[in-house]
């Protein structure tokens, strides 16, 4: 099982009432929301290997150089270094989050100059087994493989909610396979990833072309050629997107082969540093929620 831990804990940021504090008043619904997960996860789909997986760069530096835009409007305004804006109540929970796994015995893995989705590519490349991904982006849907039980489990409401996405749901939802989705994206783009798409083609006219001529470099191909099916206006706009589509797959496909540190990715059955976790659940007030991660790794 891979986390996609800012994707997760944000969402226990925004989903978990800033109510629970520490002793000394500091939120920590972020941490307490995501030990939540974590124990929900692992208690109802019992991984023998859980990493959590991390941005060592969320918006790192090769792919701004390719697209510009690319997460332009998540930066701060006020920033001066670039750096992602993130709620002030939130940013100092992250450490904490780090801290306490590191004492539970979980692993957190980031690559310097690579996002978490890219941890998450590399690890599923290399893995012999089954993977399931925990991510609310749908960008990983593009790693879906069902010959290699490859599934993503995406948050509908909450853990107890998750959407299992195989490639059977992605046809179903978007006319695509999980092999075919980056492609798919790349045409559609991502205002969200600051990444403009070819214009005039939305989510189901990408989808379509992706079935009909098979992947991206056959459509930029059938755009070059007179006789082909497209329409003029489709063939005129393939073509003028023609720079964006050169750099846009490398953006949009996570990396498989980002440099990892060694790890053990085996969950532990106790923590790995009791001392160290006393410490954190007294300093912050972690209670049940990190109780309820202990007893289920116990349980395992």
């Amino acid at each position: 099982m891979l986390l996609d831990s800012a994707s997760l804990y944000f969402r226990a940021y925004y989903g978990v009432p800033d109510t629970l504090r520490s002793p000394q008043g500091e939120p920590v619904n972020a941490v307490r929301g995501l030990l939540d997960f974590i124990a929900r996860l692992v208690h109802d789909h019992r991984p023998d290997q859980l990493v959590a997986c991390m941005d060592a760069d969320w918006r790192p530096q090769w792919r701004v150089d390719l697209i510009p835009s690319y997460k332009t409007h998540r930066v701060a305004e006020a920033a001066v270094d670039g750096e992602e804006e993130v709620p002030d109540t939130l940013a100092p929970q992250v450490p904490v989050i780090e801290q306490v796994l590191d004492a539970i015995g979980i692993a957190r893995v980031g690559s310097p100059g690579y996002e978490a989705d890219d941890v998450i590519g590399t690890l599923t490349t290399r893995a012999k087994g089954p993977v399931q991904i925990v991510t609310g982006d749908r960008d990983l849907f593009q790693l879906v493989d069902d010959a290699r039980e490859i599934t993503v489990l995406y948050p509908v409401k909450g853990m107890g909610n998750l959407q299992v996405t195989d490639d059977a749901l992605l046809l179903e939802k978007y006319g695509v396979r999980g092999a075919q989705y980056a492609d798919m994206a790349a045409l559609r783009g991502d205002p969200s990833d600051g990444l403009p798409g070819v214009k005039g083609i939305g989510e189901k006219t990408a989808a379509q072309l992706i079935n009909e001529y098979g992947d991206l470099a056959a459509i930029r191909a059938a755009a070059l050629e007179v006789g082909s099916k497209l329409t003029p206006a489709r063939r005129r706009n393939i073509v003028e997107g023609a720079g964006y589509l050169d750099v846009a797959p490398t953006v949009v496909r996570v990396a498989t082969d980002a440099p990892l540190p060694d790890f053990d990715p085996t969950l532990p059955q106790e923590p790995l540093d009791p001392m160290a976790l006393e410490h954190l659940a007294s300093r912050w007030g972690l209670g049940t929620s990190l109780e309820r991660v202990v007893e289920t790794l116990a349980a395992r």
